[in-house]
């Protein structure tokens, strides 16, 4: 059984602004990196039950490169997303309006070759990086 590791952003932001920032290509391009020496070139998004979503995953120098796939299986318009990674880990992305702003909460499967600790602080800087680039907006 997989681990779930939890990680979240209190974006302050309306629900509707969240969930565009979350869900558009050239927005997820802009924030989804883990830190100031990656980056994400290129990303798709068939936001619907059975689409598809690809984000390149790339190292600013050229070093390293790869593609975060999935495919959605559920999708509640600013509430709630669902996802299988194409290794077969799962994650939900929920989003709650909290006073003035946005909670947004993502719950995932851990994988086995990097430690759990690891893993939540990847997934905790680039959900930092979305909070920044949304909250900026």
């Amino acid at each position: 059984m997989p681990t779930p590791i939890t990680v979240s952003a209190l974006v302050n932001k309306p629900l509707a602004e969240v969930w565009q920032r979350w869900t558009i290509p050239a927005d997820i391009e802009q924030w989804n990196a883990a830190g100031d020496d990656w980056h994400c070139p290129k990303a798709s998004n068939d936001l619907r039950v059975g689409g598809r979503f690809s984000y390149t995953m790339a190292a600013r120098d050229g070093s390293a490169s790869f593609d975060f796939e999935g495919t959605y299986t559920a999708v509640e318009d600013q509430a709630r997303i669902a996802y299988t990674m194409d290794d077969g880990r799962t994650c939900t992305v929920t989003f709650q309006p909290e006073g003035e702003g946005t909670l947004v909460t993502e719950v995932f499967d851990a994988e086995h070759m990097n430690p759990v600790d690891m893993q939540r602080a990847g997934w905790q800087a680039i959900m930092d990086r979305f909070k920044a680039h949304t909250e900026a907006a």
